[in-house]
C-alpha cells in the first residue's frame, strides 16, 4: 500500500511544481485540471483556475500554486471571472494519506475554527511546530492561512446564495470578528461584502435566498456543488436509496438525510443535475454549513478524478466494457465515522435489508428527533454511540455475539478509546478498529473506503463482489493477483464487480450493488 501512495501522491503532489505541463493545461482551459492547483498571474495579481476564459497570460508572468491560500498568502486575489475557488477539491486528499493530506480534510470540516490550530494539530497527532512546517512545505501555506482561505471561500456562498445580514455571515463563516472578516474579503477578492452580493444579484446567483425553515428554528441555503465529469449520479443514488434507513435517510429521485453536526442537527436534499448537485440545506445554526457541504461532498466522492480512473481501469480488457457502459463510477463516502462503524457491524453476515432494518430499530428507538425538518424529509438523527452502548441490548434482536459487539463498540466510540473522524491515518485505524472484537477485516476496510475513501482497498472477501469478478471471469483464487492492474484505484474497480454480480458482463449494467 506504501507504494501505491507513493505513486498516486506523486501523480498529483507533483502536478504544481511541474511548470510546463501545468502551462499547457492553462493553455487549453482544461477543466479536468480545476481544483488540482490555480494559477497565478503576476502583472495583475490575480489567481485563477486553469480553464479561466481570459487572456492566456505570458508563461514568464505566471506562477503556480497547489492551494488558493498559497496563492493568497503571497498577495494575490481570486478571480471574478472563473470564481477559482467554487470548483471540486483536489482528489490529491483522497488519495494521499499522509499528514498534509489529512490536515486539509479536518480543515474543510471547520476544524480550525472550532477547535483552533491546537486542536487540529491534536486530532492528528502532532506538534503545531511540526504540523506548520509539513503544511507550508507541502501546500504553500500553514493552517490559519489554509482555513482563513477556507472561511473566505464559506463567506463568499453565504454572502452570495443567501439574504443573511452582513455581520452573521462574518461569524457564521467562522470570522472572529466583523473587520477581520471585511478585510479578508477585500484582500481576497478586491470588493468588499455588500459588493459581492451587488454582483450576485446582478448575475441572478441570488435566486435562492436563506430564510426561515419550517419549522422557524433553522436556516435555508440552495448550493450548486460541482463535480468533474463524467459522473455516475444515478449509482451512487441508488447505492444510498438501497442502504438508507428509515427516519435518517429517504431516496427515490433525489436523497435526504439528517446530519448530526457540531452546533446542531441538520437535514440536507441533494438531486443530481448535468453539471452540478443541487444540495439544499436546513441548518440549525449556519456555523455549520461548511461542515455540512464537506461531508455531501465526500458523501457523493464529488471530488474524485473519473479520468484518471477510466484511463487507469480501462487497460484492462476483463473491466473494460463496465467502464465504458457506466463511466465516472463513484465510491460513496459517509457523513459520520461512528455511524459508518456501527451500521457496518449490523451489515456484517446479513443481507442489505436486514441491515437496514435493525439500523431503523435503533433510529426508531434511540434516535434524537430532527426539529427543522420539513414535510417528506427524514425527521431523526443516528443515535449517538452513548445512546447506543446504553441501550442497544434492549432494542437490538439477533444473535448475542453480534449485539455484544456492537456494544462494546459504541462503548469505546462514547469513551473515546476509539476515535473515527476524517483525519485519522488509515493503517492506525485499520489497526485500532480491528483490535476490538466483532470487526474483522472486512469491516475494517469497509470503513476505510467509505469514511477515509481510501482509492486502493478492494474487499476480496466480499461475496457479491466475488459473484461479479466470477462473471467478468477472474475465479476468487486469481482475484487479488489480477487486481494488481487497477491500482491505485481497486476500490472504483470494486464497485464495478459490485454492479456486475447482477447481471453478464455481456449485458447492460443493472443498478444492482451489495
Amino acid at each position: 500500500m506504501a507504494r501505491v501512495t507513493t505513486e498516486v501522491r506523486g501523480a498529483y503532489a507533483a502536478l504544481w511544481r511541474d511548470t510546463e505541463r501545468c502551462y499547457r493545461a492553462v493553455r487549453s482551459r482544461d477543466a479536468r485540471f480545476d481544483g488540482q492547483f490555480v494559477v497565478a498571474v503576476r502583472t495583475t495579481r490575480i489567481y485563477c483556475r486553469p480553464s479561466c476564459p481570459a487572456m492566456t497570460p505570458k508563461p514568464q508572468n505566471v506562477e503556480f500554486f497547489p492551494t488558493s491560500a498559497a496563492a493568497q498568502s503571497r498577495g494575490y486575489r481570486a478571480c471574478r471571472r472563473c470564481l477559482p475557488d467554487a470548483v471540486p477539491g483536489s482528489p490529491e486528499w483522497d488519495v494521499r494519506a499522509d499528514l498534509a493530506a489529512r490536515a486539509m480534510r479536518l480543515i474543510a470540516e471547520g476544524t480550525v475554527e472550532r477547535e483552533g490550530v491546537s486542536g487540529l494539530a491534536r486530532r492528528l497527532g502532532y506538534s503545531e511546530r511540526q504540523l506548520g512546517r509539513v503544511l507550508n512545505s507541502e501546500l504553500g501555506a500553514g493552517p490559519l492561512a489554509l482555513a482563513r482561505a477556507h472561511r473566505a471561500h464559506s463567506a463568499r456562498v453565504l454572502i452570495e446564495m443567501s439574504d443573511l445580514p452582513i455581520t452573521d455571515v462574518a461569524f457564521a463563516s467562522g470570522f472572529s470578528s466583523v473587520r477581520q472578516f471585511n478585510d479578508t474579503i477585500r484582500e481576497v477578492f478586491a470588493a468588499t461584502p455588500s459588493q459581492l452580493r451587488a454582483a450576485a444579484a446582478r448575475r441572478g446567483r441570488s435566486g435562492h435566498p436563506a430564510g426561515p425553515a419550517a419549522p422557524s428554528t433553522g436556516v435555508r441555503l440552495c448550493l450548486r456543488l460541482p463535480f468533474r465529469a463524467p459522473f455516475d449520479a444515478a449509482g451512487v443514488l441508488d447505492f444510498l436509496s438501497t442502504r438508507a434507513v428509515p427516519g435518517v435517510e429517504a431516496g427515490n429521485d433525489d436523497y435526504r438525510r439528517t446530519l448530526r453536526l457540531p452546533h446542531g442537527p441538520a437535514v440536507v436534499r441533494m438531486t443530481p443535475r448535468t453539471t452540478h448537485v443541487e444540495c439544499v440545506v436546513l441548518l440549525t445554526d449556519v456555523r455549520d454549513l461548511s461542515a455540512a457541504v464537506s461531508r455531501v461532498r465526500r458523501l457523493w466522492d464529488l471530488d474524485a478524478d473519473p479520468l484518471a480512473v477510466s484511463d487507469c481501469l480501462s487497460d484492462d480488457p476483463t473491466i473494460a466494457s463496465w467502464v465504458k457502459a457506466v463511466p465516472g463510477i463513484r465510491v460513496p463516502g459517509a457523513v459520520d465515522g461512528p455511524e459508518l462503524v456501527l451500521r457496518a457491524i449490523l451489515g456484517q453476515q446479513v443481507s442489505v435489508a436486514s441491515a437496514r432494518a435493525a439500523a431503523g430499530r435503533l433510529v426508531s428507538e434511540l434516535g434524537d428527533p430532527v426539529a427543522i425538518a420539513s414535510d417528506g424529509d427524514p425527521t431523526r438523527l443516528f443515535p449517538s454511540p452513548a445512546t447506543v452502548a446504553e441501550h442497544a441490548e434492549d432494542v437490538l434482536t439477533g444473535p448475542r455475539h453480534r449485539i455484544t459487539a456492537i456494544h462494546d463498540v459504541a462503548a469505546a466510540l462514547a469513551s473515546g478509546t476509539l476515535d473515527v473522524h476524517v483525519g485519522r491515518d488509515p493503517e492506525e485505524l485499520r489497526r485500532d478498529l480491528l483490535s476490538l472484537p466483532g470487526i474483522g477485516p472486512w469491516t475494517a476496510d469497509y470503513v476505510l473506503m467509505r469514511l477515509l475513501h481510501r482509492t486502493d482497498l478492494l474487499l476480496h472477501t466480499d461475496r457479491a463482489l466475488r459473484r461479479g469478478a466470477r462473471a467478468l471471469g477472474i475465479g476468487p483464487a486469481r482475484l487479488t493477483d489480477h487486481a494488481r492492474r487497477w491500482r491505485p484505484w481497486r476500490s472504483y474497480a470494486g464497485m464495478y464487480l459490485w454492479r456486475a454480480s447482477g447481471t453478464p458482463p455481456s449485458g447492460t449494467p443493472r443498478k444492482d450493488t451489495p
